[in-house]
């Protein structure tokens, strides 16, 4: 009793020594309590999983659980994020304590970061059909439904935890089911079970949902200025991005159900080897991390300034072409304001999980990508004529049975004919082919007269757009920083109609990811045999190839730790070295991965299927994003994002 009243706890053990996670093949989880509840007034003795005092609680709960007896483990680990992401959200819409119920209903309530969770790997329709009548965020505003229960899937925040306190002080729903998307710190459930004074929480579990999954093998936590990680020491308070970045990377493990066999870091990059030391600890705090069954993967943590050029070059491919040039967000295309683009395709949904053609050629070059659409184009013709043949009832109800494919087959192939054209037109609109070819020229050959020509007539030239001017700039600048002109070029690009504090970005990336800054091997061997092989290459494999050239940095890393050559040096590890080649990597770029990262992964995943490599990063950058960040991460450079920066109509509000 305190002050005249009752006050009910939570009686519950947090976690034991014995078996308290709950695992399924999509990814793990942790049942976090175990409720009991003594009528008021009354002394009752816990059940032996429970101790019967909020002390005993927080006494109990400071032990982490030991690792799960062999036989809980699956014996093979298909590193599939989305399989992961969408097990957990499977596990919560059908889970048994939500069953359907005569007269009461469910209601999915989540904050605004799960919503991105689960829109990327479920649609409305999919919740729907699991019988939840309402999809709110955290915190509505609404009058009480008694008749629904709720369940909720929200960060294991201080702030989410705040708003759910206050809504169990006036309980909007019957019952709640709290299924938080990472580990629950201690005082945070305490909280919790402080603030349930009229007993509506039934559970409380850790699902470790706690990141984007954009394709199998690729991830983003959907993180802003993480460019911000690798400024100098003291420029930035970054505390927060530091940590929300290493729960999310963990988060990505445990949804694996993998512990790394081994940690490595890009050497010359202080913030990857502040993340490798950082998740090292927290693993060997948690006993939930000891996955002993099998081998864990290598996990390779890399820096974003290490390899500034790929975010600034041009895409050929599906995916990363759209996201450059028209932003994907969340599986989302805005074509809003592009010519000739009907109502219903101002905004397109462009998801793997949803569309089996985008899933197909994601990741197929502009060329190809228009014969694939000319087919999908015929295709669905010979299917319009088929249901344009109707003589008799029977045929009218054929086709009503193939009218609800008909209709999603028509919506998709407009959606596909749009983005293409659109691509298309930008193309030329831009210049891109000439760009790119320069773009590639100044990434991977070393020939300074001839493209510094091909530079200024670039920056001279009317038809070239501000933004791709500046781009080339600082591609030349970055490989020729010690001997090129900077104050001249920035003088060019001031009398080519780029803006002063746009030219300023140029200084501010070479502070970023100058030589200086960066680690060595960006531009590799600049030999002339090199030079030669690249030139044979390109003279046997066709002209596409002069746009297609570039290789990330990233990708001799991953070739060298497959063989098992990673060099310890370049590499350094937190912990010994395992001598077997890893099976599988888990790769982190600190500041952002990019879609052809992306695209060589899956590559290197085909073509090597002995390896399975993930990929992930802070967020997916395009170049109009990395500009950006790196704007807003200088106190010199005001990056105004509403400028009419690409001086493109169909290009605007397109931030990643």
């Amino acid at each position: 009793q305190e002050e005249g009243g009752i006050h009910r706890a939570w009686r519950s053990v947090v976690l034991r020594d014995e078996l308290v996670l709950d695992y399924a093949p999509a990814g793990a989880a942790r049942i976090v309590t175990r409720t009991f509840r003594a009528a008021a007034g009354t002394t009752a003795v816990p059940p032996p999983c429970c101790t019967s005092t909020a002390a005993e609680a927080r006494s109990s709960s400071t032990r982490r659980p030991r690792s799960l007896p062999r036989e809980l483990y699956p014996s093979n680990m298909a590193m599939d994020i989305i399989a992961a992401a969408r097990g957990y959200i499977d596990r919560i819409v059908s889970h048994k304590a939500l069953r359907k119920e005569s007269n009461v209903g469910k209601v999915l309530i989540l904050d605004a970061y799960t919503t991105q969770v689960v829109a990327n790997v479920y649609s409305q329709t999919q919740i729907l059909e699991n019988d939840f009548y309402l999809v709110e965020q955290l915190g509505s505003d609404h009058e009480p439904m008694p008749h629904l229960k709720a369940a909720v899937f929200v960060r294991p925040t201080a702030e989410n935890v705040a708003i759910l306190s206050r809504e169990f002080a006036d309980p909007q729903f019957k019952e709640y089911h709290l299924f938080f998307s990472n580990i629950l710190s201690l005082d945070l459930l305490q909280a919790l079970a402080e603030s349930d004074e009229h007993e509506v929480v039934k559970q409380v579990q850790e699902f470790y949902g706690d990141f984007i999954a954009v394709n199998e093998d690729l991830f983003s936590l959907n993180m802003g200025d993480s460019l911000r990680l690798s400024a100098p020491s003291g420029a930035f308070d970054t505390t927060a991005i530091f940590d929300r970045t290493a729960q999310g990377l963990l988060s990505v493990l445990l949804s694996m159900k993998v512990e790394p066999s081994q940690i490595r870091y890009q050497g010359g990059s202080q913030m990857a080897q502040r993340l490798a030391v950082e998740v090292d600890k927290r693993i060997q705090g948690d006993g939930i991390f000891h996955f002993t069954r099998q081998e864990g993967p290598m996990l390779l943590i890399l820096d974003r300034k290490c390899d500034p050029v790929t975010p600034l070059l041009s895409q050929w491919t599906y995916q990363a072409m759209v996201h450059e040039l028209l932003g994907l967000n969340n599986n989302r295309v805005v074509l809003k304001g592009a010519p000739g683009v009907s109502k219903d395709m101002e905004e397109v949904v462009l998801s793997s999980t949803q569309d089996t053609f985008f899933a197909q050629q994601r990741h197929a070059n502009f060329g190809d990508l228009a014969g694939s659409i000319k087919e999908l184009l015929d295709d669905f013709q010979k299917n319009k004529k088929l249901n344009e043949n109707i003589s008799s009832v029977e045929d009218m109800q054929s086709f009503m049975e193939r009218y609800p494919a008909f209709r999603s087959q028509s919506h998709n192939v407009s959606k596909h004919v749009a983005l293409m054209s659109e691509l298309s037109r930008l193309v030329n609109h831009c210049s891109l082919m000439d760009v790119s070819q320069l773009e590639q020229d100044l990434a991977c050959n070393d020939e300074h007269s001839a493209q510094f020509k091909e530079l200024m007539n670039s920056i001279r030239a009317e038809h070239v757009k501000s933004a791709d001017k500046l781009r080339l700039a600082i591609l030349y600048s970055l490989r020729y920083e010690e001997t090129a002109n900077i104050a001249q070029l920035k003088r060019e690009l001031i009398d080519g109609g780029v803006q002063q504090h746009k030219v300023d970005i140029l200084d501010v990336v070479l502070r970023y990811a100058g030589k200086t800054q960066r680690a060595p091997g960006l531009y590799g061997d600049r030999s002339f045999m090199s030079r030669m092989a690249k030139n044979l290459q390109t003279g046997l494999n066709g002209v596409e190839n002069v746009y297609t050239q570039h290789q990330p940095l990233m990708m001799g890393t991953l070739d060298a730790a497959i063989k098992g050559k990673l060099r310890e040096s370049a590499y350094p590890a937190i912990g010994p070295i395992p001598g077997a080649q890893p099976r599988s990597i888990v790769v982190f770029i600190v500041g952002g991965a990019t879609y052809e990262e992306g695209t060589k992964v899956a590559e290197l995943n085909a073509s090597n299927p002995g390896v399975q490599i993930l990929l992930g990063g802070n967020t997916i950058h395009n170049s109009v994003s990395f500009l950006e960040e790196q704007g807003s991460s200088d106190a010199g450079a005001r990056w105004a994002w509403g400028d009419p920066w690409l001086e493109v109509p169909s290009l605007a509000g397109t931030a990643p």
